[in-house]
């Protein structure tokens, strides 16, 4: 979600096999300096991808010799995934970031191959995303300070968990100004 000069982005904490449960602390956010990449669907893909961006992130780095910018990356993850289309990773991913010269919040998720949705509000993905939308675009609001922002991302986080089955065992929000980045770990039913 994004705010004013702010963003947020939240994840349960589940890991399971369709409706066996196998972790409840399985985190699917990952952080590449000052961008922040969520990946929801296959444990395995998730945990392959994340690598392999922190691996390629290193190497932009060292080259470049600066921070990768928001957009830059997903570009990176773009590419990336497309590269495999054919035997395609089962991800779903979405990046989030502050651009770091202006400061404007960047959002945006992906498809399986790679194509880019930009959004100015609100991006999700996973098993629970009917639910994520409906209440993401009923609590959403323009302009969001950071703790407004948090209130209106665990709200609709929570609340969609509790209409899935297949999400929740807890939840982490990680909230990133330009200052700072609060990470807030909530509670969440256990069934």
């Amino acid at each position: 979600m994004a705010g004013k000069d702010c963003i947020a982005i939240a994840c349960d904490l589940r890991l399971g096999m369709q409706s066996v449960g196998v972790s409840s602390n399985f985190e699917k956010i990952f952080e590449y300096d000052s961008v922040y990449l969520g990946l929801t669907g296959l444990a395995t893909d998730v945990i392959t991808l994340s690598e392999e961006f922190r691996m390629k992130h290193n190497m932009y780095k060292m080259r470049e010799e600066r921070r990768m910018e928001p957009d830059t990356f997903a570009n990176l993850v773009s590419s990336s995934l497309y590269e495999k289309r054919f035997g395609p990773y089962f991800v779903g991913p979405i990046v989030a970031g502050l651009n770091s010269k202006t400061g404007k919040p960047f959002i945006c998720g992906f498809d399986l191959i790679g194509a880019i949705d930009f959004a100015k509000d609100f991006i999700v993905a996973g098993t629970a995303t009917d639910q994520l939308y409906g209440m993401c675009e009923s609590l959403w609001e323009p302009d969001l300070e950071p703790e407004d922002l948090f209130e209106t991302i665990s709200q609709a986080l929570l609340n969609a968990q509790d209409r899935d089955a297949l999400s929740g065992w807890g939840a982490v929000v990680y909230i990133i100004t330009k200052d700072k980045v609060v990470k807030r770990l909530l509670k969440t039913r256990q069934d």
